[in-house]
């Protein structure tokens, strides 16, 4: 990777868009240079001010692709960025009144609650930054009615995720009215002959809005396996519940009496009664134990799809790198290749020495003045 400067941070920043591609090739140069973390983290806060109101969400999906995939090496990112992160969340919520924007942010710090990145507190204090002046407000608003200063406490600290929530009810109603007029319509054209593809429509929830290119909120990629890791979780597959034979043959030579309500009419004695109880329990138990080991296996794969996204994009990744220094490397054969052709041009031009006459015996003396006045007369 290029050496790090401050220069090549900002250059970096100003050329950053809102594409997937953009925000990780940026965020894994910015963890390779790992030891500038105060410096990346002051120059990314100082330019995110200065930036227009759209690009301040594509920084801050960058310090949120950071701030998450650097965990497993170092902790400066994420204590680096804690520091600056009230200051810019309020910067936002002063300086930025998009729904959209705000309700983004608010997702983000949902991850961050939910993955643990940053204790409840922390996140709380995050969105009374980004809420500053509703909460403001609305305390102010709790205050002169109730008259309790307890009561608007607890106003001005709900605001936030109030507000968020309404943001949220908003958007969720225009979905939903875009879907209902889509539907009327659909309806007046076909009012006498209802087709199923109109009744499919009808039942189909609104899709979700995309957001910079991303489905919202934009999830980077975790930290990418070691490719031992991912063997082992390979194999640990091939051992699965769903692979194992013998309890599915169990399963299957499991007599019919045991699932049909029917049979217990035909029963005629309590032995046979005891012993009908006891195949039951026993294919409970089985069944039991059957299911919760498919739960696990579910469980297993869907972390196992995670690790081969993430190693795929970690190749991919690395794949564009090499790509990018072959075509550098072959613009420099290029170069060499023209420079070579150029040193052989001249050295083509330049006068054979094997043409100059012999002068290995020494050159003729020259004459003294005395031979020189002498010819003169």
């Amino acid at each position: 990777m290029s050496a790090f400067t401050e220069s090549a941070l900002i250059k970096k920043l100003s050329e950053l868009n809102t594409s997937q591609q953009s925000i990780q090739t940026l965020s894994l140069w910015l963890i390779h240079h790992r030891k500038h973390h105060t410096v990346i983290v002051q120059t990314w806060q100082r330019e995110l001010q200065n930036v227009p109101e759209p690009k301040k969400l594509t920084f801050m999906y960058l310090a949120n692709d950071v701030i998450q995939n650097s965990k497993k090496k170092g902790p400066e990112f994420g204590k680096e960025f804690s520091n600056v992160l009230p200051k810019v969340f309020a910067h936002i919520g002063e300086s930025c009144k998009s729904d959209k924007l705000l309700g983004s942010l608010g997702r983000i710090l949902n991850i961050w609650q939910e993955r643990g990145v940053y204790d409840a507190k922390t996140i709380a204090d995050y969105r009374g930054c980004l809420h500053k002046d509703s909460s403001t407000a609305a305390a102010a608003t709790a205050a002169t009615g109730n008259g309790n200063g307890s009561v608007s406490s607890k106003a001005a600290s709900k605001v936030g995720d109030k507000s968020e929530k309404q943001r949220e009810k908003r958007k969720h109603e225009e979905r939903l009215s875009k879907s209902k007029r889509s539907r009327t319509s659909s309806s007046h054209h076909h009012h006498h002959h209802p087709t199923a593809a109109a009744a499919v429509v009808e039942q189909t929830p609104p899709a979700t809005e995309t957001e910079n290119g991303h489905t919202p909120p934009y999830l980077p990629l975790g930290e990418p396996p070691e490719p031992e890791e991912l063997i082992k979780a390979l194999n640990s597959i091939e051992n699965s519940a769903s692979s194992d034979a013998l309890v599915r043959e169990r399963i299957a030579k499991l007599p019919p009496e045991i699932s049909e309500i029917s049979c217990i009419s035909k029963l005629e004695d309590k032995e046979k009664a005891k012993l009908l109880a006891n195949q039951v329990n026993e294919a409970v138990d089985l069944l039991n134990d059957y299911n919760a080991r498919l739960a696990a296996e579910m469980e297993e794969r869907t972390k196992l799809a995670a690790m081969l996204r993430d190693f795929q994009a970690e190749q991919k990744e690395l794949l564009a790198q090499a790509e990018q220094r072959l075509d550098e490397h072959k613009k420099k054969l290029a170069k060499m290749l023209g420079l070579q052709k150029e040193i052989h041009d001249h050295l083509s031009n330049l006068p054979d020495l094997t043409q100059l006459p012999d002068v290995t015996g020494g050159l003729a003396p020259l004459p003294s003045a005395g031979d020189l006045f002498n010819t003169l007369h």
